[in-house]
């Protein structure tokens, strides 16, 4: 590397949850220019866990019999059906899959009235209160960005397949007037990449195990054609939201093509001076994400195709550095929501990240042997110095001020960051808040906050890290594995804000996963320095932890560590790196 200062961001892991059914496997996909694909996705059947709720007065009989492993095969013989009869009221029933996927159900009918097809009303939800809503309402249920709620028709001795949305629950009514259906299965289609988790964490703390997991599969489950950031809604490639959904990946896949397949999507389709996704801030990670792909693969053929459109975006963004030495980038002027309304937090939030950006393009032109534009980085870094942005007591804007050099990270750590716990903070910039205390030396105050904000959704019955989260929506609130009961809170009902009100709040996105990549970085101790992972520097952080082990994948092979604390407190490690990595211990 050219510089030491230059930003990288690594980290991560990921453990996907094992699910028992069959499977068909696709082939990698062979065009990622979208001609001819092959799908890169398994299908994989799984059946419910649990029944949540069904209609009363015998509207549904032997509705176990749907938690039985069976086939979606249609039979002559109707052996011990669950019946959904709704002469004499209405007839439904909830399923619980367990956990969050993504996909759809089959279901297989054997008889109906008449045998005639049915209408049946399919709800998905990521929560119980969700599935068992309306359309509209107070509570903001919609079908955005994918159906999940709609009526089908479902044939008389036949299979039906339906929806292509995130999930958890799924709720199936009779629709037709004085009719009957019985049922054989309904089994979740599972839809995600079968991919090897070359990534490891585990620690002497179970509910941090858990948070890592957690994390991890999170950001598979948005793993699908592209790298989405939210599998009910938001499935769209957001350059700035992938940020930290790559640090999971490096760690847990290494470099999978999924990253730059989603880099080059939105670099083609946003042509000079537009903005991505219409966010400044969001080009800026665009290169960023570059430069870690870089750092991480080493891939020095792919970075040389980006180049014209990297020197073209480093050169508009030095535009907008005004004569103080302030950055005025136009679009919109975002970090993450909870910010959105302060514009000093905004503004110190862009400053620092402009100078993330200089430094990074700056050390990419470097590789790339283009002097002219390296130059004008390296004095658009000297320039941004100049100017030391107000945090406006915002926590994401001191963490950027923090880790781009524009403030002491201690003494912001003590007066913002650690203030409060994890109170204002957002699951999207919590990330970066948790590597600027460990910037301060703060490590138990992270894990504690990892603990605290993360483990609280995993409290409530969260498989999957929300796209936004306030510890004060836990108080006298219901779990999203229930039904709410009387006199408590919906907690994702009757909260969210901005784009993510009530319903409409995802509850698996990709930008929450955080503390699993700064587990791995900062408990385990893993940070590449040099391209294709040629040089890894490991130095552990246990905090409160008695020890802590875990692998990471690199292009030669799987590091392997072991941290264990002594009586006396220090830390005994033992790595096993494979040929041609290289280890440093400071």
């Amino acid at each position: 590397m050219r510089r030491k200062d230059a930003v990288v961001y690594c980290g991560i892991f990921i453990l996907l949850f094992c699910v028992e059914g069959i499977y068909v496997k696709s082939e990698p996909a062979i065009d990622l220019q979208g001609r001819n694909t092959v799908d890169p996705r398994v299908r994989q059947y799984v059946v419910p866990a649990k029944i949540v709720w069904s209609s009363s007065n015998d509207a549904v009989k032997n509705s176990e019999v749907l938690l039985q492993k069976r086939s979606g095969q249609t039979t002559l013989e109707a052996t011990n059906p669950c019946v959904l009869d709704n002469s004499k009221g209405p007839a439904g029933i909830l399923l619980d899959f367990g956990r969050e996927l993504h996909g759809g159900v089959q279901i297989m009918a054997w008889n109906t009235k008449n045998r005639k097809p049915v209408h049946l009303r399919v709800r998905f939800g990521e929560s119980v209160s969700e599935t068992m809503s309306e359309l509209g309402g107070s509570k903001n249920a919609v079908n955005d960005h994918a159906i999940r709620d709609q009526t089908c028709l479902v044939p008389w001795l036949g299979t039906h397949e339906i929806g292509n949305t995130g999930f958890r629950f799924v709720r199936i009514d009779l629709a037709d007037g004085n009719s009957m259906v019985q049922l054989k299965s309904v089994r979740a289609i599972f839809i995600y990449r079968d991919l090897e988790y070359k990534g490891s964490f585990k620690c002497s703390d179970e509910k941090l195990n858990r948070i890592w997991q957690t994390g991890a599969y999170t950001v598979h489950l948005n793993m699908q054609d592209y790298l989405w950031d939210g599998i009910k809604r938001d499935r769209l490639v957001w350059i700035g939201d992938m940020h930290p959904e790559t640090m999971t990946i490096y760690s847990v896949f290494g470099c999978n093509e999924i990253i730059p397949a989603s880099l080059d999507l939105i670099r083609d389709e946003t042509p000079l001076p537009k903005w991505m996704n219409g966010i400044s801030s969001y080009s800026m990670w665009w290169v960023l994400i570059q430069h870690s792909w870089y750092i991480q693969s080493g891939d020095l053929e792919y970075l040389k195709k980006q180049q014209v459109y990297l020197t073209g975006l480093l050169e508009q963004l030095i535009k907008h550095i005004d004569q103080d030495n302030k950055e005025t980038l136009t679009g919109m002027r975002f970090m993450d929501w909870p910010s959105a309304s302060n514009k000093e937090a905004v503004h110190a939030g862009l400053q620092s990240l402009m100078i993330f950006t200089m430094v990074a393009g700056g050390d990419l032109c470097s590789i790339l042997g283009n002097e002219t534009t390296m130059k004008k980085c390296d004095e658009a870094v000297e320039r941004l110095r100049k100017h030391i942005p107000v945090h406006g007591n915002s926590k994401q804007a001191a963490a950027l001020i923090a880790l781009s050099g524009l403030g002491n990270p201690v003494k912001l750590n003590k007066e913002v960051m650690a203030v409060d716990g994890p109170k204002r903070m957002s699951t999207f910039y919590g990330y970066y808040v948790l590597q600027a205390r460990a910037m301060a030396g703060d490590y138990q105050g992270c894990l504690d906050v990892i603990r605290q904000y993360w483990g609280a959704m995993l409290d409530v019955g969260a498989t999957t890290f929300w796209e936004d989260f306030d510890l004060e929506w836990t108080v006298n609130a219901g779990r999203i594995d229930e039904i709410v009961p009387e006199g408590k809170k919906d907690i994702h009902g009757d909260y969210g804000n901005y784009c993510y009100k009530g319903f409409r709040h995802s509850l698996c996105h990709g930008w929450a996963s955080g503390p699993t990549a700064w587990l791995s970085e900062y408990v385990l101790g893993v940070k590449v320095l040099k391209p294709g992972c040629k040089v890894v520097r490991i130095v552990p952080h246990l905090g409160d932890l008695q020890w802590a082990e875990g692998t990471y994948p690199t292009s030669c092979g799987i590091i392997k560590v072991k941290h264990v604390k002594k009586p006396d407190g220090t830390i005994e490690s033992t790595i096993d790196a494979p040929q041609g990595v290289e280890i440093v211990r400071r």
